[in-house]
């Protein structure tokens, strides 16, 4: 089950089936774990780039979040979240 659940993250990471806009203010991971959203998955994309998979049970959607950690930048965490529809 779970190599299919990463394949399927990978999948749509790269033919960009996402929806923008998670919300008018910057989500983040931490934000979505204290509002009920789980886990559902998570990849290692690239060497500095990480993608995670949130559910909710009480949304019919998902949200990826593509988190990036660079220590030559300030700040050193990027964190993009969206909605997958």
């Amino acid at each position: 089950m779970l190599p299919a659940l990463i394949r399927a993250l990978a999948c749509l990471a790269v033919i960009g089936t996402a929806t923008p806009a998670l919300s008018q203010s910057a989500a983040t991971v931490e934000q979505l774990l204290k509002d009920g959203w789980e886990v559902a998955g998570y990849i290692s994309a690239w060497e500095n780039r990480s993608l995670i998979l949130f559910k909710h049970k009480d949304h019919k959607y998902l949200v990826q979040c593509s988190v990036l950690i660079d220590v030559m930048r300030t700040p050193r965490v990027a964190t993009y979240c969206y909605e997958i529809r």
